[in-house]
């Protein structure tokens, strides 16, 4: 018999951290009609976070403190 949708969650949040990073990134490729290859898509996720590093490091990337943007996020859902 087929899990739930919170059976599953739940078996998931038990997993490492990098098993349900591996498991994140299979199910988002799954969503994808082109079905790209997971390790693929893993590597284009880390040179993207790498990239952002750098412009951090050079001081060009335009940082918004965390509260700043829950803040905006709490207000977008109180609008809806």
């Amino acid at each position: 018999m087929a899990q739930s949708m919170s059976e599953l969650e739940r078996d998931a949040l038990q997993l490492s951290a990098e098993d349900r990073a591996k498991l994140a990134v299979s199910l988002i490729c799954s969503l994808d009609e082109t079905n790209d290859d997971p390790e693929e898509v893993e590597k284009l996720w880390v040179a993207e976070a790498e990239r952002r590093v750098r412009e951090i490091q050079a001081g060009s990337a335009k940082l918004v403190p965390a509260e700043e943007v829950f803040s905006r996020l709490r207000s977008k859902r109180n609008r809806k």
